[in-house]
């Protein structure tokens, strides 16, 4: 199976320092900060950017297992709120929303939220995220 890659470089302090991200080879790359991290500053930070992967693999998920059990979507948009909190004097990621509408023509409100639950529990980046509570919000357009 492949093996994917992203890196990361950290100059200087943490509440003075700065940082870059950069992955897919090039395609990303994009400053972090102690700002962009737990205050309103411009830039990324890890929890977006393990959100970004959480929504695509699940939309990915859902879409490979809607497709096997006979329905085509037409399109699956899913945003993942990752939350972190203060823990014993550092940090942890507490949680993962993911929130999906989809249109997927043919199929039941039931179905579809079976589909979508299997999704968000089945999805490699939800299995990787053991430990983590992950809730979901899915709609059918």
């Amino acid at each position: 199976m492949a093996t994917r890659e992203a890196h990361a470089r950290w100059e200087g302090s943490i509440k003075e320092g700065r940082g870059q991200v950069c992955f897919g080879k090039g395609a990303f790359k994009a400053p972090y900060s102690f700002s962009s991290r737990f205050e309103s500053g411009g830039g990324t930070n890890p929890e977006e950017l393990l959100g970004a992967a959480h929504a695509g693999c699940f939309a990915m998920a859902l879409s490979l297992m809607l497709g096997n059990a006979g329905f085509k979507p037409d399109y699956i948009d899913a945003t993942a709120q990752v939350t972190i909190s203060p823990q014993d004097g550092g940090f942890r990621i507490k949680g993962s929303h993911l929130v999906c509408e989809a249109k997927v023509p043919g199929i039941d409100r039931a179905a579809f939220m079976q589909w979508a639950e299997a999704a968000k529990a089945g999805c490699p980046v939800s299995q990787a995220l053991a430990g983590t509570e992950i809730t979901l919000a899915a709609t059918l357009k």
